[in-house]
């Protein structure tokens, strides 16, 4: 492979020619063959705009030349549009404040600047990845406010899964709004509600998920840029941090800010530990609808068999005609996932040793993936489950005459230990309470049928004497 030389302050090392890359990625880049975890794109993608929007203020506060801020712009473009995957090589295990991804974008900018001044890939000059391109930066305020960025971005676009399921949810409660069955409770038969209430809870625990997780799009806007290596803002114009958030907020659309305390953001993730319980409880809620699914269309028919999901695929390598809850049962995987690094988020907290968190690659990578992974997990559940969810209501049906909760509201009639009386006696004799009410001559008929109305049992009523 042709190579090139380049120079960093440790001496020469040599470089695949046909990368942007410079001395410092090169060397990180043999240093740490750890995994095969690298930069996810949109953190890629927030790191782009951050450098873009730092090269703009530079030159518009007169520290940086026009010509130089231009060609730093457009490659900065250029990565966020994609241009450059492969020059992006640097794993997820390396040196904990994320300084060899911050080099590696730095590197990478000044190679291309300098192709598109003229002066052919690679190099320091003009354009040189630490003192143009890092221009008024450290990686580390550079790196967490990278987290920050990437975490609101991907937040976002879970939230917009989540009202989208929840509105589907909605759809389908609506749908079957008057249909009765029976309600449930430690497994065991309940008192009447209808499909609708049952499938409008669902949509109303996704509604509160997705109002928990907005609460933090304000913490997560704000950004320890401007903070430099400590928190100080040593080496940056004082204009430099509101500066630069309004560039991102032209970027993205969305009101990054200044954070009022660098040392903290640049110290501690508390903000993470913090939004990351609202995601664990958005993939606790969706796990807990995910298994309601499960066993609400189990069966199909020595089950439950209530719901009908969609059918998507076998469900089996040995029994023909078999067909699984694929998409519940992924969503519960994807959940248990979000749960598993809910602890790497806790921990990655600890390490905030004095005045620098060394976790950032980590939390980046791992809070990035997974709210994409969730995402995704979501819009399956919307998209290939609930949207075509549908019920066997002859099944349903049959169920809420057959249940013994419908002796319930005899209780108010006849008093809780008779009621139990007819209810033991349905069991014994395998009869409806109905049956064994009109045999044993409890009430008038007309009286029975307007007690056992599954439909008077949906909500309150005044006591009967």
């Amino acid at each position: 492979m042709a190579r090139r030389m380049e120079r960093d302050s440790l001496g020469e090392i040599g470089i695949p020619q046909d990368r942007y890359w410079g001395a410092q990625t090169e060397r990180a880049r043999q240093n740490f063959m750890i995994s095969d975890y690298r930069i996810p794109p949109l953190a890629l993608d927030a790191l782009a705009a951050l450098k873009e929007a730092a090269a703009k203020v530079n030159r518009d506060l007169g520290l940086l030349d026009p010509n130089l801020a231009s060609s730093i712009v457009q490659a900065s473009i250029e990565v966020r549009e994609g241009r450059f995957p492969d020059d992006f090589p640097l794993d997820v295990f390396q040196t904990g404040s994320g300084t060899s991804w911050n080099m590696n974008i730095n590197e990478v900018l000044a190679s291309r600047a300098n192709e598109i001044l003229g002066f052919g890939r690679g190099g320091r000059s003009p354009v040189h990845p630490n003192d143009h391109v890092n221009m008024g930066q450290s990686s580390n305020d550079i790196i967490p406010s990278v987290l920050n960025i990437s975490n609101r971005l991907a937040a976002a676009n879970l939230v917009d899964a989540l009202n989208k399921l929840a509105a589907s949810f909605e759809e389908r409660a609506r749908k079957f709004a008057n249909l009765i069955k029976i309600g449930r409770t430690h497994l065991q038969d309940a008192v009447p509600m209808t499909v609708g209430q049952e499938l409008g809870a669902f949509a109303a625990q996704i509604r509160r998920a997705s109002r928990n997780l907005s609460t933090y799009f304000d913490q997560l806007e704000e950004l320890p840029i401007g903070g430099t290596a400590l928190g100080t803002g040593l080496n940056t114009h004082p204009e430099f941090s509101p500066r630069v958030c309004r560039e991102l907020e032209e970027i993205f659309s969305l009101p990054f800010k200044p954070t009022p305390n660098t040392f903290e953001l640049i110290a501690s993730r508390d903000i993470q530990v913090g939004f990351w319980g609202m995601v664990s409880q958005t993939a606790s809620a969706l796990m807990k609808i995910a298994g309601d699914l499960r066993i609400l269309a189990s069966g199909p028919r020595t089950g439950l068999g209530e719901l009908i999901l969609p059918t998507l695929q076998p469900g089996s390598s040995i029994m023909p005609g078999k067909v699984n809850p694929v998409i519940p049962e992924m969503v519960i995987l994807a959940g248990t996932h979000v749960l598993g690094v809910q602890t790497m988020v806790a921990v990655s907290n600890q390490f905030a040793t004095l005045q620098l968190n060394v976790m950032l690659p980590l939390l980046i990578y791992h809070t990035v993936t997974t709210l994409q992974i969730l995402t995704n997990a979501v819009r399956a559940l919307d998209e290939l489950c609930v949207q075509g969810l549908q019920v066997d209501a002859e099944k349903i049906q049959a169920s809420v005459e057959w249940s013994l909760a419908m002796v319930t509201p005899l209780a108010q009639k006849l008093g809780y230990d008779k009621a139990a009386e007819i209810a033991y006696k349905a069991v014994k004799e395998n009869k409806t309470v109905r049956q064994v009410c009109l045999e044993l001559e409890i009430l008038p008929e007309a009286e029975l049928d307007a007690i056992l109305d599954p439909a008077s049992m949906l909500g309150p009523r005044t006591q009967m004497t």
